[in-house]
Order: structure tokens, then C-alpha cells, then sequence
């Protein structure tokens, strides 16, 4: 009973470190632009004084107390997208993320998959994958981990300016 317990126990530690480091051999590559959020700057984010009677604002600080991680990797490299292709596509089998949206839209691949929580609204981790068909065919990584609503996700979006994020809203909108 013993080694059970301790195989389990190994098995989800195992995983949480490939959780977190799944995506973190394209911080600082050369033609890659990397932001990064941990839990620590959500949780000072959190702390700031905001106007109460803005309803958007109070949603975005009720959503970062909800964040551990946000991780976006951009590039314009074709190396770099194949890599970050292969990786993504590793971590959904691995991890069992669900696929929640696809589009492919003149050369435009958009992937959005996520791993809920028991409570089905509930999301413990977003990943986002835009592959090229823009202006500067760039490619959007993104994993955005906590325990928050899907709803919730385009004030972050629109507050943090992140890249993808009108994709985001546009998946998210009208879900309950």
C-alpha cells in the first residue's frame, strides 16, 4: 500500500513539473518574445487600489487573485513555430487538455484547449496556440493556469493587452 501511495504521489509531482516546464525552453531564444506572469505579481497586482464603481475593474482584480501562471511566447521564426507546434501538441496528450475551439481562417490556425476543473465552468488551465496567417505571420503560445471562469478571461485579455487575446474574447463570448 505503501509504494502505491508513493507512486501516486511521484506520478502528479512528475507531471506538475512538466506542467511548468513544458514551455520553458523558448524563454529567451533569440527570435522569441517571452512575457511572464507568476503568482507572486498577480498577487501584488491584486493589491492595488482600484475604483470600486468600475465593474470591469473589480472583475479583472477578482480574476488575478484567481491566476498562478500566464506564459506567451511569440515569434516570427519557422523553426521556432514548428518546435512550439510539436511541444504544444506533446503537453495536450500528455496533460489531457479539451479542445475547446479551433479555426482555421486564411492560414490562421487558432487552437484554444483547456483542462476543467470537477465543477465543468471552471477552468484550471487555458492554452492557446496561433499559428501565422497574419500580417507578420507571427505565433501566438500562450498557458494561462489558476482556477478561474472561462467568462473572465477577456477582461484579463483587455487589461494585460495580451497577443491573441481578441481571439480569446471572441471564444469566450456568449459561454456560461
Amino acid at each position: 500500500m505503501k509504494k502505491i501511495i508513493i507512486t501516486v504521489v511521484m506520478a502528479l509531482v512528475s507531471n506538475t513539473f512538466f506542467a511548468q516546464a513544458a514551455f520553458d525552453k523558448f524563454d529567451g531564444q533569440e527570435d522569441v518574445t517571452s512575457i511572464i506572469v507568476n503568482k507572486k505579481m498577480f498577487e501584488l497586482m491584486s493589491k492595488v487600489k482600484m475604483d470600486n464603481s468600475d465593474k470591469e475593474a473589480q472583475q479583472y482584480m477578482n480574476l488575478i487573485r484567481k491566476l498562478d501562471n500566464l506564459k506567451v511566447f511569440t515569434t516570427t521564426s519557422s523553426r521556432v513555430t514548428s518546435e512550439m507546434k510539436a511541444a504544444s501538441d506533446k503537453y495536450i496528450k500528455a496533460d489531457g487538455l479539451e479542445e475547446l475551439m479551433r479555426v482555421n481562417d486564411g492560414g490562421k490556425n487558432i487552437r484554444i484547449m483547456v483542462k476543467s476543473c470537477a465543477n465543468d465552468s471552471q477552468i484550471k488551465e487555458l492554452l492557446m496556440f496561433i499559428e501565422g496567417g497574419n500580417k507578420e505571420n507571427q505565433t501566438v503560445l500562450m498557458s494561462l493556469t489558476g482556477t478561474f471562469d472561462l467568462n473572465e478571461i477577456s477582461v484579463l485579455t483587455d487589461k494585460m493587452r495580451i497577443p491573441g487575446g481578441e481571439v480569446l474574447k471572441r471564444a469566450t463570448k456568449g459561454k456560461k
